[in-house]
């Protein structure tokens, strides 16, 4: 399928209370360029620093998903990821100038109807699927969890809920391609045992906490003094329990209100994955940290598909597009640590080097006698240099010009390179490059095994 990516026509902005942390704080949604994907900037930071939304980013999932990146964090991202991504909205910054979204009303509503509002607009390019190729699963045995996702050609959402309540009883809520989340999901707000708001209360859990933003579920029989104490602790009039099993405080707007609620935080959870996928999902009691492990699967799997796909197809017997000469002219790096031997490709976005690596290496004297393997640290070096070379193209007199490394992240290491092994490098630009900074994805391979991969910034600088 071929649909093209989407952003928002303008910006908007809403502003509330953070559910755990109290703070009052504005998000301003804006439109972002294609493969952006979503990205959080926190606005109240000096340096204001962008936090990705993606799985690899998740520290938290105790009572909502928290992202950190460099030691920054945004909290209880799901309702406004769930907004996005139940819209089919592919690319929007979204700025925060505080650590945590804010709960509204506890549901998605109030942002889908902002965006919506905004309006909606294709972009040029056109959206990348993922297709479940074999199913993926993710069990919580003692819990009763299961989530698992199957190959399909269109993407469903389908959610189970059973909490051994006689209130809730069994639950089900769908999502598919079809469904208008606006107006079937969006407005589902979250719910909450009254056993667990006064430990969820002293324990600084909901600070921003209403009785408002959420559907309080009565398990058993509370006197009416209870119910006063604990209205009185949210600062909220005097409340009642309605037949149904729930204060009477709200009006449900669903008759399966929580189920279809999960069934949001799941849409937010899935977008962690940071492509749209095509697959049939079944979840039986899902939760924010199971939603991010399948997540995290489905990534995971993703990688090693891709890893196969991308393996460069090199002839090692043809002339090189640079041999070491050539590359001497464009790094300064000189024996014993030039570590490039040729360069294979290379366009304005990607680029292949190569390393033989041979016993007569210094480093093998001492790594290890016994048994000879590269320092991970000088497979990362080479993986660089071959970058270098790479940035150092887009300039017209590379000779002038240096590539300092700002930041080498996402590093693995996958299997031992060995003497008589023969390192193949391919680097891709994951950005354009601006203002000199240039952000890039390798991949070491020997054979057709990934050994090693990494996430590469550095800024070009002419000499002094």
């Amino acid at each position: 399928m071929s649909d093209k990516q989407k952003t928002i026509q303008d910006s908007v902005k809403l502003s509330g209370s953070g559910l755990h942390t109290g703070y009052h704080v504005e998000i301003t949604f804006k439109p972002a360029p294609p493969n952006h994907g979503y990205k959080f900037q926190r606005t109240d930071i000096k340096e204001k620093p962008i936090i990705k939304a993606h799985v690899d980013n998740v520290v938290d999932t105790s009572r909502g998903t928290t992202l950190e990146e460099n030691g920054v964090k945004v909290h209880t991202i799901e309702h406004v990821l769930a907004a996005l991504n139940g819209l089919g909205i592919d690319n929007v910054l979204i700025e925060l100038n505080g650590p945590e979204a804010p709960i509204r009303d506890g549901s998605s509503n109030h942002f889908a109807k902002a965006l919506e509002e905004v309006g909606v607009v294709d972009q040029e390019e056109d959206r990348d699927y993922y297709y479940i190729k074999e199913k993926i699963v993710f069990e919580d045995k003692e819990n009763g969890v299961e989530l698992a996702v199957y190959p399909d050609n269109k993407l469903s959402v389908n959610v189970l809920i059973d909490y051994n309540s006689k209130v809730l009883g069994h639950q089900y809520a769908m999502f598919d391609e079809e469904t208008d989340f606006t107006k079937e999901v969006s407005a589902a707000r979250t719910f909450v045992f009254f056993h667990e708001l006064e430990f969820l209360l002293k324990n600084n859990l909901i600070k921003g906490g209403d009785l408002e933003n959420a559907i309080v579920i009565m398990e058993n029989k509370v006197k009416q003094e209870e119910l006063d104490r604990i209205a009185d602790l949210f600062n909220k009039p005097r409340v009642k329990v309605k037949p149904e099993g729930v204060l009477n405080n709200i009006d449900l707007h669903y008759t399966n209100e929580p189920a279809r609620h999960k069934l949001l935080d799941m849409i937010g959870d899935l977008s962690l994955i940071g492509k749209r996928i095509k697959g049939k999902i079944v979840a039986k009691k899902p939760g924010h940290y199971a939603n991010t492990q399948l997540a995290g699967k489905i990534v995971k799997k993703y990688k090693e598909e891709f890893s196969k796909d991308n393996i460069p197809k090199v002839d090692l017997s043809q002339e090189p597009l640079m041999n070491i000469t050539q590359i001497k002219e464009y790094l300064p790096h000189r024996p014993p640590f030039l570590l490039v031997d040729k360069i294979i490709q290379m366009d304005h976005t990607h680029i292949i080097g190569m390393k033989n690596v041979t016993m007569n290496e210094g480093f093998f004297v001492g790594h290890f006698p016994s048994e000879p393997i590269m320092p991970g640290v000088l497979q990362v070096e080479a993986m660089a240099q071959v970058g270098g070379i790479l940035a150092l193209g887009t300039v017209p007199d590379p000779e002038n010009y240096l590539t300092y490394f700002l930041k080498i992240d996402k590093v693995r290491f996958k299997r031992k390179v060995i003497p008589g092994d023969t390192l193949i490098f391919r680097l891709d630009l994951k950005v354009p490059i601006r203002r000199g900074i240039v952000i890039m994805d390798g991949q070491a391979f020997v054979g057709n095994q990934v050994v090693m991969e990494g996430e590469l910034t550095a800024q070009i600088t002419k000499n002094q």
